[in-house]
Order: C-alpha cells, then sequence, then structure tokens
C-alpha cells in the first residue's frame, strides 16, 4: 500500500500534522484555513481533520512555503556553507541556489568540491551552478582555468545542478566557440545569465544560446524588455546593490511578471543576514511598497522553484516537500517574521534556534596563499604623462562604475592620490601563482583621507587588491594581506590597524555569523577612521576588480572595461 497517498486519504495517520494553519496559497493566491498532513518528509495533504503521530497547532497564524534564494554567492558573506545554512534558516530560506565561482576562482575545481561537500546534510538545501567564466574574462588571473570538459566534470560528479551565470556576455554574443562550448557542456540544465545594459539585438543572440536569466537589470525599461524576450529575471537586493524598490514598478503594473521574476540576493554580507534577515526581509520589502503580499511570496517560492525546475518545492501542495515555516502573525504584513520553520518535515527553527550539523572545517581545501613577492612604495610611484588621467568612478548603491577622465595632482613629477579631491590610489597584485605581477590606477568615490584598506576578496579572480591615500599604507596593507594568507585590513603608515583572517581561499571564516558580522563591523568602523563614508566599504572595493561590469575596473592586468578592452591609464591624443 502506497503510505503517502494512504494520509492523503485520511485512512491512516500523518507522522506530523500542522493543525489550524492559514495556508498561504501561491497557486490561488489567497488564505486557507487547513490542516498540512506530512509522511516523510512530504506533503501528504492539505484539508480538514487530519491527524497525526504529531500534531503542531498553528493556531491560525500564516504557514508560507519554504523560501528560495534563486542566486547568491554564498563566499561574499565570509560564512562557511554551515554557517551559512543555519543563518539564514532562521529566517525561512529551505533552498539556495549558490554560484561558487568566487572560490572556483580562488582555489579552483578543489574550492567547489568543498563546497559542495560541506553543504551535506544542513537545514537547507544548497544547490550549486557550475561556474561558466573561471577566469570571468580574459583580463583576469584565477588559481587554475576551468573549461568546458571541467564543467562536464561538475556534473558528471553531481557537483552542481544548473549553469553558473555566464558573465562572459560579449563572447557570448559574439558567438565565441568556447564560451559556447560551455554552455553546451552543461546539457539540457537552466542555464542562468548575467548580462548588465544588454539589449536590442545583441540581446536576441545572448538568448539565442539558451541563457535566459539575468540578475544585473538596474532600470524598470531593461527588464521590461528582457521579460518581452522571454528572459526570467533575477530581482537583486544586496547589501551593496539594492534594486528591488527600484524594479517593483515592472511588478505592480502587471503583477503576471511575478511569474517570470524572482527575488534573489547575489552578494549579502554576514552582518547584513545577521541584521536585517534574508528573504524575509525582501518580503517586508516588498510588502512595504505595496505588492500584494501573495505576490510577493511568488516571487521567493514558485518562480524560481519553477526556474530551475526543482518542482518538488515552492509551494504547500500534496507530493511537494515538507519545508514551510510560520509566521509570527495571522496574516502576511511588513512585519513578515519567521517563528517557526520546518525542513523535510522536521522542525530545524524553534525560539530562534536552529539545528546545527558539523562544520566540516577539516573538508576546507589544503591549498594556502603563499605571496612573497610585495611591490615596494617605489614600484608603485607612477610618472606623470598627459595632463588627464582615466579614473574608476564608484556609485554608492550601484555595481556600474564611471570612466572619469581627470586631472591627476602631480608631486615631484609623479602622479599621487588626492585625497582633497576624494581620489585614491588603487593596487590590484596577482595572488594564486605569485608571479609579482600587479597593476595600478585611481578611483573616486571611496572616500579614503588616510591609510589604506586592502583585501583578498576582489571579484572574480579574488587578487589582493588595495585602496590608499599614501604608498606606504598601501605597501603596508599588502604586506599584511601576505601574512594572513587572506583577509581584510586597514592600515596607517606601517602599522596595521585593524585585520581579520579569511583561511579559506581568502573568502570565508570559520567563526559563527554573529562573529564574522563583528569583524566586519570593526572592519568597517576602522575604515571610517580613515575618512570612508560609503557603506560596505571592503565589498565594494571588491567589485571594483570585476572585469564583466561596465565600465571603468581593474585587475592583475591593468584597467579594462568589458564593452571596449584594455584600457590605459593616461588618456592621450
Amino acid at each position: 500500500m502506497n503510505k503517502l497517498a494512504a494520509v492523503a486519504r485520511g485512512d491512516i495517520p500523518a507522522e506530523l500534522v500542522i493543525k489550524n494553519a492559514r495556508v498561504a496559497n501561491v497557486f490561488t493566491l489567497e488564505y486557507e484555513l487547513a490542516d498540512v498532513a506530512v509522511l516523510s518528509g512530504k506533503i501528504a495533504g492539505v484539508g480538514k481533520d487530519y491527524h497525526g503521530l504529531v500534531e503542531f497547532d498553528a493556531q491560525n497564524k500564516v504557514l508560507i512555503p519554504g523560501m528560495i534564494d534563486g542566486h547568491v554567492h554564498i563566499e561574499s558573506t565570509m560564512m562557511t556553507p554551515p554557517a551559512y545554512a543555519y543563518a539564514v534558516a532562521l529566517h525561512g530560506t529551505s533552498t539556495v541556489m549558490a554560484d561558487p565561482h568566487e572560490i572556483s576562482n580562488a582555489l579552483g575545481m578543489a574550492g567547489l568540491e568543498y563546497m559542495y561537500t560541506a553543504s551535506q546534510g544542513l537545514p537547507i538545501d544548497i544547490f550549486f551552478g557550475a561556474p561558466s567564466c573561471v577566469p570571468a574574462s580574459e583580463f583576469e588571473t584565477p588559481y587554475e582555468e576551468l573549461d568546458m570538459n571541467s564543467i562536464k566534470t561538475m556534473f558528471k560528479k553531481n557537483f552542481t545542478q544548473h549553469l553558473g551565470e555566464m558573465m562572459n556576455f560579449p563572447a557570448v554574443i559574439a558567438g565565441d566557440p568556447e564560451t559556447w562550448g560551455k554552455i553546451i557542456a552543461a546539457g539540457d540544465v537552466p542555464l542562468t545569465g548575467h548580462s548588465p545594459g544588454v539589449s536590442g539585438k545583441a540581446l536576441n543572440a545572448y538568448l539565442a544560446s539558451g541563457v535566459n536569466s539575468d540578475h544585473e537589470c538596474i532600470d524598470p525599461d531593461e527588464a521590461r524588455e528582457k521579460l518581452k524576450r522571454g528572459m526570467w529575471i533575477q530581482i537583486r537586493e544586496g547589501a551593496s546593490f539594492p534594486n528591488l524598490k527600484n524594479l517593483l514598478p515592472v511588478i505592480h503594473e502587471n503583477l503576471l511578471n511575478a511569474a517570470r521574476c524572482m527575488v534573489v540576493s547575489d552578494d549579502l554580507t554576514a552582518r547584513y543576514i545577521f541584521e536585517r534577515g534574508h528573504m524575509d526581509e525582501k518580503m517586508r520589502i516588498m510588502i512595504k511598497d505595496g505588492l500584494n503580499p501573495f505576490v510577493a511570496l511568488r516571487m521567493v517560492t514558485l518562480s524560481p522553484a519553477e526556474y530551475f525546475r526543482l518542482y518538488d518545492r515552492g509551494a504547500i501542495a500534496p507530493g511537494k516537500i515538507a519545508d514551510f515555516s510560520i509566521l509570527d502573525s495571522d496574516v502576511m504584513n511588513d512585519n513578515f517574521k519567521i517563528k517557526y520553520v520546518w525542513k523535510n518535515g522536521r522542525q530545524v527553527v524553534r525560539d530562534n534556534e536552529v539545528y546545527r550539523a558539523e562544520d566540516y572545517e577539516h573538508l576546507a581545501p589544503a591549498i594556502k596563499i603563499r605571496v612573497k613577492k610585495i611591490p615596494t612604495a617605489e614600484q608603485l610611484k607612477i610618472k606623470h604623462e598627459s595632463d588627464l588621467i582615466n579614473v574608476i568612478g564608484v556609485t554608492e548603491g550601484s555595481v556600474i562604475t564611471k570612466t572619469l577622465q581627470l586631472a591627476p595632482k602631480v608631486e615631484g613629477g609623479f602622479v599621487v592620490p588626492d585625497s582633497k579631491n576624494d581620489v585614491a590610489k588603487i593596487v590590484v597584485l596577482e595572488r594564486h601563482r605569485d608571479t609579482g605581477k600587479f597593476s595600478v590606477g585611481f578611483v573616486k568615490g571611496l572616500g579614503i583621507a588616510r591609510g589604506a584598506i586592502g583585501s583578498s576578496v576582489a571579484h572574480d579572480a579574488h587578487n589582493f587588491v588595495v585602496a590608499g591615500a599614501d604608498d606606504e599604507s598601501i605597501v603596508t596593507a599588502l604586506k599584511a594581506l601576505a601574512e594572513l594568507r587572506g583577509g581584510l585590513v586597514a592600515t596607517k603608515g606601517e602599522e596595521v590597524k585593524a585585520s581579520f583572517a579569511l583561511p579559506i581561499g581568502g573568502l570565508m571564516s570559520y567563526l559563527e555569523p554573529e562573529k564574522i558580522s563583528a569583524e566586519l563591523t570593526k572592519m568597517e568602523a576602522e575604515a571610517e577612521k580613515l575618512g570612508v563614508k560609503i557603506h560596505h566599504p571592503f565589498m565594494v572595493m571588491s567589485f571594483l576588480c570585476l572585469s564583466v561590469i561596465p565600465e571603468l575596473r581593474i585587475t592583475d592586468q591593468g584597467y579594462c572595461d568589458i564593452t571596449k578592452g584594455r584600457v590605459s591609464l593616461f588618456v592621450k591624443d
């Protein structure tokens, strides 16, 4: 006898029954007062008069499906997969679609295998995308390159469920055989994308590859065009780059668009999750903006489940995995707060406590960062050559940078930082192969008035990046990063004012979320003492190296613009 069907018919008791729940139905967008019967981790039935060996009285509180984050880089939180899982499970997240291209750039295939192994047996499901761009572009130097054969291996070993964001959109549009080869190698799986500002015939060419989602829209018109061409829109609400409120008009004007849209995180910090939440925070933002709560809920449950072909979740219905949460209220509102959480029919969160598994510290790859070739202050000097220099322009809250052409400050025949006009020197040092290769540029908008801040988190190749107001402080920061073997530093002259080690690939810490949050708070406070006023300065600085986002970026190979190629520091006729 099929016991699941027997429970569904009411012939035998369920293992668990959630009684008297206001079930949030994401199919019909309404509340339904019902019992939910569970057997062997699956929902057997939704309706009246179910009985179970264990019965939990929801007391007319709202029961929602487990929420899904459709695109996130766990490494950006600086937490290990277990620590990350504990942090987000508290907020009702049950499934995460993670792109591990950060650690894959830093540690190669060994990094991906670590992430996969460390993600087993946790209170959430983590599905990984096969890193499609290691390196992200020809302008970056990773630990090792992962080609189309590497992608085949990832799927063969079941490390991955979908293709990670295809960031090298110019190569896709141009029909580059190697890039298309990676897409073909992934096979019949969801192919996630990354196409900032791509439109018209270029968008057609990108979509012709089969890649059909994007999380880089910042303008409603861009999202509308991509929806018309059949793209799924992943609306990003990250720590440094929040786009949700700006793109919600696309949903308000036509609620049917929610069926092709999902809300994602992309990059969050441990501090953000600890202080503000995860998918629950996105729900609060949408509801406060006036969006129908059921429509909002669909975009963090059923929509991502359907896009990623996870047809066993995303709703509370017979046959689905028993992933659900009870809110601390009888209606979904902008106080959207999670009280209880179940994963596969097992309660994993109660009274703000979460089930914890092994931390997998012993599984971290033994690859260590060993950088010995540090440039001297003399080597960082830039001889004055023209009346204009190209400067990276930072805009707070936007991942897009600008190419600024500014008159340089010159002292003794050398171009130097100009703190008065908020122009700092920025240095990127290759750290995977100890080649000693480095590049020097300038950035406006970080607010560094003195000293320097540095990091081994520098998307996507994750070489050392340091921005500062003087060469001595920059060299001190580079030396400190090498001694830490990866982490965050703040320096002034020869003094290291503060540091935070990231021992796993220079990206992640073994600490608990609360401690990581505290360390990040300490580092940001130290950066503020150096004049930095921009929010999340270390995360913002890390994106200045991301070569696949317009406009001007800097890598260990120098300035580049993904739409124009390599760019020189000096503007010459």
